[in-house]
C-alpha cells in the first residue's frame, strides 16, 4: 500500500464518480479528502458554469491549473475535475504528490450518466459531442495514470474496494 502521506489522485470524465468514490476512499483509507472543483469555486467565489461563460475555455483551465499547482496537501484523496489533464503541468505536479488513479467509464454507460453538461461546468467547445470530448481525452486520462480502474460494472463500494487492491501493489 502506499505511504499514508501521499495523495491518492482521481482522474477521469466528468459523471465517473470521481467525488462519490472519492469520499468512500477517503473514509476508507483514513485521508482527507478534497474536490478540486469545489475547491476552485470557493477560491473563485463563483461556480465553474459562471468562469467558463464569462471567460471561455482556455482560461479557465488557466485558472484550474493555477489554482491545482497551489495545492500543497499530503495525505489526502484529491477528485480532480475532468479538464485537470489539458494542465500538463497540474499533472505533474500531482503526479509528484500522489498517485494518479483513472477511473475509466467507456462512453455508452458515459452517455447514460451525464444528462446536464450544459450547467455542469464542463469544458467543453459548442460544436463537440460528448463522443468527441471523450476521445479527446482518454488518451490523456491514459497518459497520466499510474493506475487504471474500470468502473463500468462496479457499484461505488467496489470500486473502492478495486482501487485498494491495485494499491496494494504499488510501494
Amino acid at each position: 500500500m502506499i505511504s499514508a502521506e501521499r495523495n491518492i489522485v482521481l482522474i477521469g470524465m466528468p459523471g465517473v464518480g470521481k467525488s462519490t468514490v472519492g469520499v468512500l476512499l477517503a473514509k476508507a483509507t483514513s485521508r482527507n479528502f478534497l474536490d478540486t472543483d469545489v475547491w476552485i469555486q470557493s477560491r473563485e467565489g463563483r461556480t465553474l458554469q459562471e468562469i467558463l461563460e464569462r471567460e471561455g475555455s482556455e482560461a479557465f483551465c488557466a485558472r484550474e491549473e493555477r489554482h491545482v499547482l497551489a495545492l500543497d496537501c499530503r495525505a489526502h484523496v484529491i477528485a480532480t475535475g475532468g479538464s485537470v489533464v489539458y494542465g500538463e503541468r497540474a499533472m505533474e505536479h500531482l503526479r509528484r504528490v500522489g498517485i494518479v488513479v483513472h477511473l475509466d467509464l467507456e462512453l455508452a454507460l458515459l452517455r447514460e450518466r451525464l444528462r446536464n453538461l450544459a450547467v455542469r461546468g464542463v469544458v467543453i467547445a459548442v460544436d463537440q459531442t460528448l463522443e468527441q470530448l471523450w476521445e479527446e481525452r482518454e488518451p490523456l486520462y491514459r497518459r497520466w495514470a499510474d493506475v487504471a480502474i474500470a468502473v463500468g460494472d462496479l457499484n461505488q463500494d467496489q470500486v473502492v474496494a478495486r482501487v485498494l487492491q491495485e494499491l496494494r501493489g504499488i510501494g
